[in-house]
């Protein structure tokens, strides 16, 4: 019997399997119904043998020590800061809006003060602020607001930013001096090898067995474990019992081109006529060295994976009925993304797994305080019962890291701890 089974194998599934498995002596399942590990994170080298991410850039940052020093047990990194320019009015620009943005838009020569005096200026602030069209027009005014966000906005959201929560804009950065780094993290840098190669060394453990093109719902009830760890959708989990929540979901047009590099910095926003939101050059992010470069064009969907919970007051009242339900649910912990329905960076992602592994470690040493530490129990033999009379592990005289395949749906893969390691994304280190 399994410890544990994950749903999701993206950094919450997957930091959870490691830390059970390591730190806790526990027999982790984790499935994916995916073809890969790694989640939106993964990437692999493309025809032309560029590294590039499956599912739109990830640039990693933050400002946690901890989440910082927990990864590195798994990678190496590439220190990156990324750099992000808007094509408005005919020009590229620095994004977030700062000191050089504004000069070069208006063929100016303002200094740090004075620009501060131009934004001011034009500013229009509001008594209360209830919308994101409310905070961006009250930090920058309207003329800004047009050029910058509302188009961008109505892209990437399907709605007026006037339709909007304000927490949507409320972390968007106007700067008076000529930072043009996208993030102020103090901790900001790539996986040297990738995010999938990460994920291969983090999963790298004899208790953590994985099987991928596997639907949750195909193998419950075919494979014993005592725990859920749940990371899919909260509302797809209730069969949708209370109705959808909504999603902005995204389509990546990739694009390899016969030179060796495309644009001047990692990313570039088009927030007016054109119908991506934005195109990034992987080349920048990964500092891989090619004849070719490879880009990536984001347009925004209604309708596909979820990717962007909607944040409007309607769906979190929605999202609140749900909440209540996992809150009353035995045996299942909701983590991560889509199960609270609520968008996160990665670092907030891996902050929330660690917090909620310590919680299980918690809980455990308060129900059983002379329990045997995970160091003894790997060195028992499979199958011993404990002194609660548990029902012996029908995977006893097993190899950990096994799942027996004798009863798995059509397609599912079963990939064991040792292949991870040599499963590296095609064309090795770069």
């Amino acid at each position: 019997m399994f410890d544990y089974l994950i749903v999701g194998a993206g950094f919450a599934g997957s930091v959870l399997a490691e830390r059970l498995a390591s730190q806790s002596g526990k027999r982790i399942l984790l499935l994916d119904k995916r073809p890969h590990i790694a989640g939106n994170m993964y990437d692999h080298y493309d025809d032309a043998g560029i590294l590039v991410h499956k599912y739109g850039p990830h640039i990693f940052h933050t400002n946690s020590r901890d989440v910082f020093d927990y990864l590195s047990q798994f990678t190496a990194w590439r220190p990156y800061e990324h750099r992000v320019r808007a094509s408005v009015d005919g020009q590229l620009v620095p994004l977030p809006i700062n000191l050089d943005t504004i000069n070069q838009l208006y063929g100016l020569q303002l200094t740090g003060l004075e620009v501060a005096g131009f934004l001011a200026e034009r500013a229009e602030p509001t008594a209360q602020v209830r919308t994101s069209e409310d905070v961006v027009v009250g930090k920058v005014g309207r003329e800004l607001y047009e050029k910058f966000f509302r188009g961008y906005t109505r892209k990437q959201w399907g709605l007026d930013p006037s339709e909007l929560d304000a927490a949507v804009t409320a972390r968007v950065p106007t700067r008076t001096n000529r930072d043009d780094r996208y993030f102020t993290d103090t901790y900001q840098a790539m996986p040297r090898h990738g995010y999938t190669r990460l994920f291969e060394r983090m999963l790298a453990h004899p208790g953590i067995s994985v099987m991928l093109n596997t639907d949750f719902r195909d193998v419950d009830g075919m494979i014993p474990y005592r725990e859920l760890i749940y990371t899919g959708p909260v509302d797809a989990f209730f069969d949708h019992r209370y109705g959808a929540l909504p999603y902005r979901s995204l389509e990546f047009r990739f694009e390899t081109l016969d030179r060796a590099q495309s644009q001047s910095v990692g990313t570039v926003n088009y927030p007016n006529e054109h119908p991506y939101t934005r195109i990034t050059e992987f080349k920048h992010l990964t500092g891989q060295e090619h004849a070719k470069t490879s880009v990536v064009y984001e347009i925004p969907r209604a309708e596909g994976d979820p990717y962007y919970p909607i944040p409007r007051p309607e769906n979190a009242a929605l999202y609140r009925r749900y909440r209540a339900l996992a809150e009353t649910t035995a045996g299942v912990r909701f983590v991560g993304r889509l199960a609270n329905y609520q968008y996160l960076n990665m670092d907030q992602v891996v902050a929330q797994a660690l917090k909620v592994h310590r919680d299980i470690v918690a809980r455990d040493a308060a129900a059983h305080p002379t329990a045997m530490p995970p160091s003894r129990r790997a060195a028992q033999s499979p199958g011993h019962s404990d002194q609660s009379g548990a029902t012996p592990d029908p995977l006893a005289g097993r190899a950990e890291g096994t799942v027996l395949t004798d009863s798995l749906p059509r397609g599912a893969e079963v990939v064991h701890q040792e292949e991870f390691l040599g499963r590296s994304a095609v064309g090795g280190d770069n």
